[in-house]
């Protein structure tokens, strides 16, 4: 038996080092532990608060936009939702998108590690969604960071009365879209504007664009 170099040894073994875990989103995940638990997370608050407002599951869909199949789907924790079916069901239900997702914690203090948050992504990919916010921490107030691809565009419904939203951009170049304005930022950038209107975000640079957002919804 001839011994190969031990150079050749080294390269063979590099060769099966395992790749380092990529952070878990939902979309595409399959069996992955952090989307079913996000599933379950939002099976149960879509089920209780719908029971609390007395809704049907066809009140519900015609609220959210949502099919009845689809929403029975999500209550029975059969399926990953994506960002935007998430929202919708938020705003049919009249609630904050962190009602959906968040989990209750008992502490006066909060600490959300940078692998806690599942990434939600749109259903085309082009756009993740990480809350930063720990369920209850701050009043009527959540906090994502966004990740917009090349070319990504998302468009987001219109919030409830007396929502404001703040996108700082960190990285890249964006066209937020809010009613009929129209602003370019660049990194550095911070742009304030009501958001009970129709909005969008559109990466118009050659790389990903990261931005952090901040929702303050208005009292009810």
């Amino acid at each position: 038996m001839v011994a190969r170099p031990r150079s050749a040894r080294l390269s063979s073994a590099a060769q099966v080092l395992p790749s380092p875990p990529k952070r878990p989103t939902v979309e595409g995940l399959g069996d992955d532990v952090g989307a079913a638990e996000l599933a379950r997370r939002v099976a149960d608050h879509v089920r209780r608060l719908r029971a609390e407002r007395q809704l049907s599951l066809d009140q519900l869909a015609q609220a959210s936009g949502v099919s009845r199949a689809a929403l029975s789907q999500i209550e029975g924790a059969r399926t990953n939702p994506t960002l935007g079916i998430v929202w919708k069901v938020a705003v049919g239900l009249g609630v904050p998108f962190q009602a959906l997702v968040g989990a209750p914690e008992a502490s006066q203090t909060r600490l959300l590690r940078a692998g806690d948050a599942i990434a939600l992504r749109s259903t085309d990919g082009q756009m993740e969604s990480r809350l930063l916010s720990a369920f209850g921490a701050a009043d009527r107030i959540e906090v994502y960071e966004l990740r917009i691809q090349t070319k990504g565009l998302h468009r987001s419904e219109p919030h409830g009365p007396g929502t404001q939203e703040a996108v700082i951009l960190l990285t890249g170049a964006l066209r937020v879209t809010a009613g009929d304005d129209k602003h370019d930022l660049v990194a550095g950038d911070t742009l304030f504007f009501s958001a009970n209107l129709s909005h969008s975000y559109e990466n118009r640079s050659t790389r990903e664009s990261r931005c952090i957002d901040i929702i303050a919804y208005g009292r009810t």
